[in-house]
């Protein structure tokens, strides 16, 4: 899943870079969702998300993950 306003990435190429690793993007979060992405103004989802205790990662965590 992700959300908000991305500066690093397009939606188009993150959604590759997850799907690349395994992952699907969905455009909701559920009890589901093991993982979203959130970038600057995140709103309703990342609080959703984080009102189940699904895990969040910020861009930076992604280039991280990406760049591994």
């Amino acid at each position: 899943m992700l959300t908000g306003k991305l500066e690093r990435w397009t939606r188009d190429e993150l959604k590759e870079i997850v799907e690349t690793n395994g992952g699907k993007v969905t455009s909701s979060v559920s009890k589901k969702t093991d993982l979203v992405i959130a970038g600057a103004e995140a709103g309703s989802k990342l609080a959703k998300a984080e009102s189940l205790g699904i895990t969040v990662w910020d861009e930076q965590q992604t280039a991280d993950f990406v760049n591994d």
